[in-house]
């Protein structure tokens, strides 16, 4: 049951000027097309290849033995997930019940931000900053490689990929410019907000 790349909800220029298309067309045509083809090529045929990624990726995450599946598993869906929370129409703040809850649990939606913007900034290495809820209280968390809050017993809300490739072509060694820059322009608290209403039942 080979994982399909899902289509991007909008134009590969559509999130300009804050990435570009040039990143688009690596990030999402090669990057992302490279982790489903060396996932589907690692389970093909054997007992995992009529499981979801996602049992895929829970059946994996410890056994040093599958680290090949679990990496390339994890990117495909982590960058699954990383495309729904950009829009073109993104940036602001959240409402309703998600504003009302980052509020309860950060302070106000400011220092939320600024809390995710740090968690982005300093990753060492490759990695996600993600907003999860756990049990009942929203954190920002940040992950390495492609370590995922799913593992964890997490529930994504947001993510905010910072390996090299989703950002170096437009803003060179400047990860902090690039993080303001999708936390202040393209985040989409819509598909934030419906994981959040999800993740509460």
């Amino acid at each position: 049951m080979a994982y399909q790349q899902p289509a991007l909800l909008y134009a590969e220029n559509a999130l300009e000027p804050f990435i570009s298309a040039k990143t688009l067309s690596f990030h999402y045509g090669k990057h992302h097309v490279a982790y489903i083809t060396n996932y589907n090529n690692l389970v093909a045929g054997t007992s995992f290849d009529s499981l979801t990624l996602e049992e895929v990726i829970a059946l994996t995450a410890t056994d040093p033995q599958k680290v090949g599946i679990f990496n390339n598993g994890a990117q495909a869906l982590n960058h699954s997930f990383y495309w729904n929370c950009l829009s073109p129409n993104g940036g602001g703040k959240p409402d309703g019940e998600l504003e009302a809850k980052i509020t309860q649990d950060f302070g106000s939606v400011d220092k939320f931000k600024e809390e995710l913007k740090t968690a982005a900034a300093t990753q060492f290495g490759s990695g996600w900053a993600w907003l999860v809820l756990e049990g009942d209280t929203l954190k920002v968390i940040k992950t390495s490689n492609a370590q995922t809050p799913l593992t964890s017993g997490q529930k994504p809300i947001l993510t905010i990929d910072v390996w090299e490739h989703a950002y170096y072509l437009d803003y060179q060694n400047r990860r902090p410019d690039y993080v303001a820059t999708v936390i202040d322009n393209l985040v989409n608290w819509d598909f934030a907000t419906e994981n959040f209403k999800k993740g509460r039942v």
